[in-house]
C-alpha cells in the first residue's frame, strides 16, 4: 500500500476543472504510448479511432453489464463480438460443428481462468476426475498458473524446444489418466512463435481431453495475415480437436482495454462456464463471467471498433504492423550481437545477446529506456520483448538505429538491475 503516494478524499469536494488539472499531471510520469515508443501494453489504430473508443465509452460510462434485460443495447453488442470473433476464427467453417459460442470477459487472464476452470468443471463431473491437471508448456501464460493455483488444479509444465515451440510430443508424454486439458499458444507471448496447434489438437482428440488455444495475441492477427498471405499455420476451429480459443479484443483488435472473448467448440461445452443460483433472498442470479457488475463503456467501444475500423480495415492495421515487425526483425538482425528468441511469424518477437557473457542484454534495455522507448524484459534467457503493433510501426527505423547505438556504448558493461517485471498492481 504503499508503492504510491496517497491522496486523500478532501473534505469539500474539488472543481471539476481541478481534479482533471491533477489527473494531467499525475499522467506526466506516464510512458508516452501516443508517440509510438512504447512497444508493450497498449495497441494503438491511431487518433481518430481512439476519439471513437472515448466517445463510445462515455456513452455506456454508467451502464452495468450484469443484466442485459434492463440494458438489451449491452447484450446485443456482447452478440455482436462474440460472434464476429467466432467468425474470424473458424466458426463458420464447416469443419468446426457449427456450434462455436462463447462470452465476453475483462481480458485474456479472464479468459485463460474461464478455460480452466470450465475443464475442471467437465473433469469432475462427467469423468470424475479428482485431482485435475492441465498441460502446457513454460511458454504458455502466467495465467494459467493463476487458474491453477484459484480452482485447485494441477498445471504441469514441459520444457520448450530450441525453437521456443513446444512439441506435442513432449506434452503427450506429461499426460496422465488425470489430465483434462492441454493448451497451444498462437503465437505465445514471450517469444511470438506459433505452437504446432494442428499436433497439439491431434493429441487432444485422441486422448479425449480438452484443448484449449490461448490465441489472446492472435485471436485478432492472425486470420489478417492470413488473409494476406503471409500464414498459413491452422489454429482454431478448422482444427477437429480444438475445444476452445481465447482471443483479446482490446489488443490486435484495437478496442479500449477490457474485452476479451471465450469460445467454445460445443454449446454443451460452452454452457458450463455459467454460473446460476436462487440461494439466497435477491431471486435469480446468473452470470456468464467472474464478475458481476461490469463496465459497459468497454463493450460499447470494442463494438464501436470492430464497426468502424471493418475487415478491410483491420487487413490493412494488419500489414502496417507486420511490415514493421519484419523491419525491427531485419534491423535485429542486421546487428551482430543481438539475436532472435526463435522464428515469429507475427509481430511479437523477443530478441537478446548472441553471447551473453560479451553483452548485457539488460543494459542495452537500460539504454533505451534512457533514449525513451520502453521494451519488457524477460528471462530464461534474458532477453528485450517487443510488441509490434500499427501505432508503433512508423517508429521501428529510429528503434534500431538507437539499439545499434545501445549495443555499441553498452560494450562490456553490465547493470545490476535484473528485474523483469510484467505485470504488477499496487
Amino acid at each position: 500500500m504503499d508503492t504510491f503516494p496517497h491522496t486523500p478524499i478532501p473534505q469539500h469536494g474539488l472543481p471539476r476543472d481541478e481534479v482533471l488539472s491533477k489527473l494531467l499531471a499525475m499522467k506526466q510520469g506516464d510512458q508516452d504510448w501516443r508517440g509510438g515508443r512504447v512497444f508493450s501494453l497498449v495497441y494503438s489504430a491511431g487518433d481518430d479511432v481512439h476519439e471513437l473508443l472515448k466517445d463510445a465509452q462515455a456513452l455506456y460510462s454508467a451502464e452495468n453489464g450484469l443484466n442485459v434485460l434492463a440494458f438489451p443495447s449491452i447484450g446485443i453488442m456482447q452478440h455482436d463480438i462474440v460472434c464476429n470473433t467466432a467468425s474470424l476464427l473458424g466458426g463458420d467453417d464447416p469443419a468446426s460443428g457449427g456450434a462455436v459460442e462463447g462470452y465476453l470477459t475483462s481480458g485474456g487472464t479472464e479468459s485463460l481462468l474461464q478455460a480452466v476452470k470450465t475443464a475442471r468443471d467437465v473433469a469432475r463431473q462427467d469423468r470424475g476426475i479428482a485431482h485435475p491437471q492441465v498441460v502446457a508448456a513454460d511458454s504458455a501464460h502466467a495465467a494459467f498458473t493463476k487458474a491453477a493455483d484459484y480452482f485447485d488444479v494441477e498445471l504441469i509444465r514441459v520444457p520448450v524446444g530450441a525453437d521456443f515451440r513446444v512439441e506435442a510430443d513432449a506434452l503427450d508424454a506429461a499426460c496422465t489418466d488425470d489430465t483434462i486439458m492441454v493448451v497451444a499458444s498462437a503465437p505465445t507471448y514471450p517469444q511470438g512463435v506459433i505452437d504446432p496447434v494442428a499436433d497439439i489438437a491431434a493429441l487432444a482428440r485422441e486422448r479425449d481431453i480438452l484443448c484449449h488455444v490461448d490465441a489472446c495475441m492472435g485471436g485478432y492477427l492472425l486470420p489478417f495475415l492470413t488473409e494476406l498471405g503471409r500464414l498459413s499455420e491452422p489454429f482454431d476451429f478448422r482444427l477437429p480437436g480444438v475445444t476452445s480459443v481465447s482471443a483479446d479484443v482490446h489488443k490486435y483488435g484495437y478496442a479500449s482495454k477490457g474485452v476479451s472473448v471465450i469460445l467454445y467448440r460445443t454449446h454443451e461445452l460452452a454452457r458450463r462456464q455459467l454460473f446460476v443460483t436462487t440461494d439466497w433472498l435477491g431471486g435469480f442470479y446468473a452470470s456468464t463471467a467472474m464478475a458481476g457488475t461490469r463496465p459497459a463503456g468497454p463493450i460499447a467501444a470494442a463494438w464501436a471498433a470492430l464497426m468502424h475500423i471493418g475487415r478491410d480495415g483491420y487487413v490493412e492495421l494488419t500489414r502496417t504492423a507486420h511490415d514493421a515487425a519484419l523491419a525491427l526483425r531485419a534491423g535485429i538482425e542486421s546487428i551482430g550481437a543481438l539475436a532472435l528468441r526463435g522464428d515469429p511469424k507475427a509481430t511479437v518477437m523477443a530478441f537478446g545477446a548472441r553471447d551473453p557473457q560479451a553483452l548485457d542484454i539488460f543494459a542495452v534495455g537500460e539504454k533505451l529506456s534512457a533514449y525513451g522507448w520502453y521494451l519488457d524484459r524477460q528471462n530464461r534467457p534474458d532477453s528485450l520483448h517487443a510488441t509490434v503493433h500499427a501505432g508503433s510501426a512508423a517508429t521501428v527505423p529510429y528503434l534500431v538505429n538507437d539499439l545499434r547505438r545501445a549495443v555499441s556504448e553498452v560494450g562490456s558493461t553490465r547493470t545490476e538491475q535484473r528485474d523483469t517485471t510484467y505485470g504488477q498492481s499496487a
